[in-house]
C-alpha cells in the first residue's frame, strides 16, 4: 500500500484499538450489583459480544451462573461458562431466531436477587431475533433488505425492527424481571442513543407503533408488506398488541456506555499527532446518504488553509440507497465517491472504515483513495452508478481488509493533506 494510504491505516488502527472491551469492561462492570446479586447470569448480543464475554469471564470467572451470547464471528473462540451461538448480519437468520428463543426461555426462570449483566453491541438488532405470531423468517428477512437498500438510517431501521418484535425495545427487560438488570453498551449510533444502539433489548423504548409504520411509508414499503406484518403493525397501531415498554416503566434495568466513536476518534487524533499531523476531529456524529457525505467531506478537505501535514478525522455512520448490481459498503462508496471529487489534489489520502470491520456484505472494512492509487485504474464512474465500489477498490489494490476487530463503535474517516505543490 502507497505510504500516506499506509499512514491513514495506521492512524485507523490506532482508533479501533481504543475502543476494544479488555479496555472498558473493568471500569463499566457494577461492582456493588456483583456482590449483593445471589446469581449472575451475562447475556448478551452484537459484533463484540464475544470479546465483551471473555472479558466478563475474566473478571467474574465462577461468579457466573450461565450464560448465552450471540455474535457474527465465525470464527469466535467457546467460552467457558458462557454459550455462543453464531447468526446472521446484516440480516437475521434462524440462528437468530434459536438464540431469542433461548434468551427468552433464561428470561422466563429469573429470581429476586438475580442479576443479568447484558453485553450489548452493534449488530444485535439482527443477532438476536423472533417473530411475531403469523409472520415467517423469510418474510422479516424480505422487509429488513428492503428496509437496508432504503437508505433509512439506523434509528429508522430500528423503530420498525423494535415493533415486529418481543425482545427489542425494551421487552426482554421486561421479561427478566424480577432480576436486576445491567447493560453495558458499545455503542455503534451517532449520538450514542442507548435505545437505538441494537434496539435496545434492556432499554426503554420511547418510539412507537405510529413512528414505524411511518418510516415504512416513508421509503414507500408500505404496499409490499407481507400480509402478516402488515397484520401485526396494525395490530399494534389499534392497540391489540402491547406497546414497547417506555421510559420510567422498567426500573430495575440501568445502563452505561462504556464506549463510542469519540474515544476512537480521540486515540485516532493522538497517533495521527506521533506522526506528525495537525490534526482536526471535524465530526463524531457524521449522518447522511454516503455519496453526499463523501462530496461534503471532500470539499472541506480541498478547502482546507491551515498549517500542513495535517490530518481531518471524522466519525458517523453514513446510509447507501442502493439501485445497482455491484458489490460494497457505505465505506467504499463513501471513499469511491470522495476519490472522484480529489482525484486531481495529488496533497489528498482519504480513507473511510468500518470499526468493526465489515463494510456491508463484504470482507473488507472500507478503502482508502489518493491520486497515486488512482493511476491506471478504471473510470470511477459507472461503478459508483453500479454501487459497485468494491470491484474498483479490488482493482487499485487499496481495499481495507481487517477481519472481524471484536468492536463496533460506527465508522470513521481519516483525511491526511500535504504541502499542496502550489504552496511555496
Amino acid at each position: 500500500m502507497e505510504h500516506f494510504a499506509q499512514q491513514a491505516y495506521q492512524i485507523f488502527r490506532q482508533g479501533v484499538a481504543a475502543v476494544q472491551p479488555q479496555q472498558f469492561m473493568r471500569s463499566c462492570l457494577p461492582m456493588e450489583f456483583v456482590q449483593e446479586a445471589t446469581r449472575i447470569f451475562v447475556l448478551g448480543a452484537g459484533k463484540a459480544a464475544t470479546a465483551m464475554a471473555r472479558e466478563a469471564e475474566s473478571l467474574l470467572g465462577g461468579k457466573i451462573m450461565q450464560g448465552l451470547i450471540v455474535t457474527n464471528d465465525p470464527a469466535a473462540a467457546p467460552l467457558s461458562r458462557i454459550q455462543t451461538v453464531i447468526a446472521g448480519h446484516p440480516v437475521p437468520d434462524e440462528n437468530s431466531l434459536i438464540a431469542g428463543t433461548a434468551m427468552l426461555e433464561m428470561a422466563g426462570a429469573m429470581q429476586p436477587g438475580d442479576l443479568v449483566l447484558f453485553l450489548l453491541s452493534g449488530g444485535a438488532s439482527s443477532l438476536l431475533a423472533d417473530v411475531p405470531d403469523g409472520v415467517t423468517m423469510e418474510e422479516l428477512q424480505q422487509l429488513f433488505n428492503a428496509l437496508l437498500k432504503s437508505g433509512a438510517d439506523i434509528r429508522e431501521m430500528n423503530t420498525v425492527r423494535k415493533h415486529l418484535s418481543a425482545i427489542k425495545g425494551g421487552q426482554l427487560a421486561r421479561r427478566l424481571h424480577p432480576a436486576r438488570i445491567y447493560t453495558i453498551i458499545l455503542s455503534d449510533v451517532p449520538g450514542n442513543d442507548p435505545a437505538v444502539i441494537g434496539s435496545g433489548p434492556t432499554v426503554a423504548d420511547p418510539s412507537t407503533f405510529t413512528e414505524a409504520w411511518a418510516v415504512l411509508e416513508k421509503y414507500r414499503l408500505i404496499d409490499t408488506l407481507p400480509a402478516g406484518i402488515r397484520h401485526h403493525l396494525e395490530q399494534g397501531l389499534t392497540g391489540a398488541v402491547a406497546e414497547t415498554p417506555k421510559p420510567g416503566s422498567i426500573p430495575h434495568a440501568q445502563y452505561c456506555i462504556a464506549a463510542s466513536n469519540s474515544i476512537a476518534l480521540a486515540a485516532a487524533k493522538e497517533k495521527a499527532e506521533q506522526l506528525g499531523y495537525h490534526t482536526t476531529i471535524l465530526t463524531n456524529t457524521a449522518t447522511g446518504e454516503a455519496r453526499e457525505l463523501a462530496q461534503r467531506l471532500a470539499r472541506q478537505a480541498l478547502a482546507y488553509n491551515g498549517p500542513f501535514p495535517a490530518c481531518l478525522l471524522a466519525g458517523g455512520e453514513s446510509t447507501v440507497q442502493v439501485s445497482g448490481t455491484g458489490k460494497g459498503g457505505r465505506n467504499q462508496e463513501l471513499a469511491l465517491a470522495a476519490g472522484m471529487t480529489i482525484k486531481d489534489a495529488r496533497h489528498i489520502t482519504f480513507l473511510a472504515a468500518g470499526t468493526d470491520g465489515i463494510d456491508g456484505p463484504t470482507d473488507a472494512a472500507g478503502a482508502v483513495i489518493n491520486a497515486h492509487l488512482l493511476q491506471g485504474a478504471p473510470d470511477p464512474l459507472p461503478f459508483l452508478h453500479n454501487n459497485d465500489a468494491y470491484h474498483f477498490f479490488e482493482k487499485t489494490g487499496s481495499l481495507l481488509k481487517t477481519g472481524h476487530t471484536h468492536t463496533n463503535v460506527m465508522d470513521m474517516v481519516v483525511i491526511l493533506l500535504q504541502q499542496p505543490p502550489e504552496f511555496p
